[in-house]
């Protein structure tokens, strides 16, 4: 692929991780290996359909390994390669802010929804 796609390596990064769900999978799969249920529930909002879709997406670009044990009831695990943990780590200040600064990211929020 080539580089000059890209204006900058935030460009390239938010390639592979754009939407809502995809830096939420990533982080929490930067913790654990997870089952499909376990995610879905950590979650929350997301649609089976999304989640899977994201799931797919992700495995397809080298950042999550599935293993499928093939056993009724399905039992499907799912954890970050090492490619994966890599893009995971460069999250983890990202995260830090957002908790860091929560109560004013939620102020700004309400104030968007106001009517103007």
């Amino acid at each position: 692929m080539k580089t000059d796609l890209f204006t900058c390596g935030l460009d390239a990064a938010l390639a592979v991780i754009g939407g809502k769900w995809k830096p939420l999978i990533l982080f929490h799969l930067a913790h654990d290996t997870r089952r499909y249920g376990e995610l879905s529930r950590l979650i929350g909002a997301v649609s089976h359909k999304m989640l899977s879709q994201q799931l797919k997406e992700l495995e397809a670009d080298g950042l999550v390994h599935r293993v499928d044990y093939k056993e009724i009831p399905p039992r499907v695990e799912y954890s970050l390669t090492a490619f994966g943990l890599t893009l995971a780590k460069a999250l983890a200040p990202l995260c830090e802010w957002g908790t860091a600064h929560a109560m004013e990211v939620g102020k700004m929020l309400a104030n968007r929804s106001l009517p103007r």
